[in-house]
């Protein structure tokens, strides 16, 4: 069966519930997770302020987003501890969020990714397209989407 699953995570409320899912998966069939979180620099995330204040107040944009990234992380390291599962985890900076994320399941030889399906409509769908969509169309490697 699986041996290695790649579960991307961006932190929010649905993308929990894919990476607990990823995370039992990992467990049931003895399979090891890496987590990955991919920041797009061209575009602006909508997201409170105030939970990712720094030492400083002179942090600036990277500052923010690595320490958003990491959090989103820690998440599911900490996840994988309650499960017993053993986790990796990377963040990355890639103007095409869908493409770090295969290169990242090949790159680490995963054998399936598991991730959340946001379902956006309307004009964001079209804006933004779907991360998981573009995945499912280019990705060589299983992936179990969870919505």
């Amino acid at each position: 069966m699986y041996k290695h699953i790649l579960i991307p995570t961006d932190g929010s409320e649905l993308s929990q519930k894919g990476v607990r899912h990823g995370i039992e998966l990992a467990r049931a069939v003895k399979a090891r997770v890496t987590s990955i979180t991919v920041v797009s620099p061209s575009i602006v995330f909508d997201f409170e302020p105030d939970k990712f204040k720094g030492p400083s107040e002179d942090w600036g944009y990277k500052d923010l987003m690595e320490a958003f990234a990491s959090k989103c992380l820690d998440q599911v390291k900490s996840a994988a501890v309650e499960h017993d599962v053993r986790c990796d985890a990377m963040y990355v900076e890639h103007e095409q969020p869908y493409q770090a994320i295969i290169d990242a399941a090949t790159n680490e030889r995963c054998d399936l990714i598991v991730m959340a399906s946001h379902g956006r409509g309307g004009l964001s769908a079209i804006v933004l397209g779907s991360v998981t969509l573009k995945v499912l169309t280019h990705s060589t490697i299983p992936v179990l989407v969870y919505r």
